[in-house]
């Protein structure tokens, strides 16, 4: 096991903890186990190196990650024991979907060692949810999405600014301690800023390879695909890519990629969880249950700029920012008179000209207005939902 001490000491060097992702204050370190999800490249790994750096001593604590070369000839449960044994406390599991038989493994080292604490990543979502069955119960999944307008500033421009909510933004108090400017960090963030990686000189390159990744490995093995239908699938990404924001038409969208219509609902809804779409539901959905999907967006903004032809429509960038940054901890919806529903709350998005017309009949209406600074009355600034978490 000396080589994977060495691998973690390596990974510990590499991290720094000069900021923290929005999940980290909401996970319960003290469980026995837990997983933490999300689509690729949103830095889940970082923030499970950092909480060792902080709170964790290296004699009784090992990181590892799934697909180490050490796991093609021993197993995660017989790491787990030997570490176990030898006092070890708080085992951390990087990448653990790809591992086979990994949450049967995971379900018996919560039954075999009480006092191991066992912590583990993943970056496909849909394969943590395929395993659930043998977890239930033993393994709360904290599912993280990628960066905020507001993590953004920190992390890129050394930028700190208080998380504020919805009422507060409503009212106006949103602000960024001494930037009287903030339209120049918002585009750079819509364009780039999603994701932990964005400063990096290949980030277009590196983005394209999540992308990828997730089209032809994590969702085809989830699903049992083969390689033709995998192919499918990346053209449905592509015929997405050049419709959004998109109307669902189930016939048609089965015509373009020559697949059955029954199929296409499971793929996008694997797309979703994926982190590659957005759907936009209505709010006819009851108590676990999802309403009829209204529209269907790209997940990000990054993902819009990477994919596009470089004449990306703003009014759709101006809606997908507005849905992917508000949803992390509100249910938004669509809305009958106007763009987005959030708790019988109205919310028409678009650039400074836009007019009040669409929620007129709105019993409580806004309008998000981007290019501009300042907000007043019922007009917010776009910019101001991305301080949000």
């Amino acid at each position: 096991m000396e080589k994977l001490y060495e691998f973690m000491e390596n990974q510990l060097d590499l991290t720094t903890s000069q900021f923290v992702r929005y999940k980290y204050e909401a996970i319960h370190w003290d469980n026995r186990m837990l997983g933490l999800v999300g689509p690729r490249g949103v830095g889940k790994t970082t923030l499970f190196l950092q909480h060792i750096k902080q709170h964790h001593s290296l004699r009784d604590t090992l990181y590892v990650t799934a697909d180490h070369l050490y796991f093609s000839s021993h197993s995660l449960f017989e790491t787990a024991e030997t570490f176990n044994k030898n006092g070890g406390k708080f085992f951390f599991i990087d990448e653990v979907h790809k591992y086979d038989n990994w949450s049967q493994e995971l379900k018996l080292m919560y039954d075999a060692f009480p006092d191991l604490h066992v912590y583990f990543t993943g970056s496909s979502i849909l394969d943590i949810e395929k395993g659930e069955a043998d977890l239930s119960r033993r393994a709360p999944k904290y599912l993280m999405q990628g960066l905020s307008f507001r993590e953004f500033l920190a992390i890129r421009h050394q930028i700190k600014c208080p998380v504020f909510s919805l009422e507060q933004i409503l009212n106006h108090e949103a602000r960024i301690p001494n930037v009287k400017h903030p339209l120049v960090y918002f585009k750079e963030y819509l364009k780039e800023g999603y994701y932990p990686f964005g400063q990096d000189l290949d980030f277009e390159t590196e983005l394209n390879q999540v992308i990828t990744r997730t089209i032809e490995v994590d969702i085809p093995q989830f699903a049992n695909m083969n390689i033709g239908t995998a192919k499918k699938l990346k053209k449905l990404m592509v015929i997405l890519a050049a419709l959004v924001p998109y109307k669902p038409n189930m016939a048609s969208l089965a015509g373009q990629i020559q697949a059955s219509r029954n199929n296409i609902e499971d793929y996008l809804v694997y797309m979703e969880k994926a982190g590659l779409i957005a759907q936009l539901r209505d709010g006819t959905g009851g108590l676990g249950e999802l309403g009829k999907v209204e529209k269907i967006y790209l997940d990000n903004t990054n993902l819009m700029n990477s994919l596009g032809d470089g004449e990306e429509d703003t009014g759709t960038i101006r809606e997908t920012f507005f849905y992917n940054q508000m949803r992390v901890n509100q249910k938004v919806t669509s809305s009958s008179l106007s763009d987005f529903d959030i708790k019988g709350m109205t919310f028409e998005v678009g650039g400074k000209s836009k007019g009040k017309r669409q929620i007129a009949d709105a019993k409580e209406g806004y309008v998000v207005k981007d290019d501009i600074e300042y907000g007043y009355g019922n007009v917010v600034p776009l910019w101001a939902f991305g301080l949000n978490y």
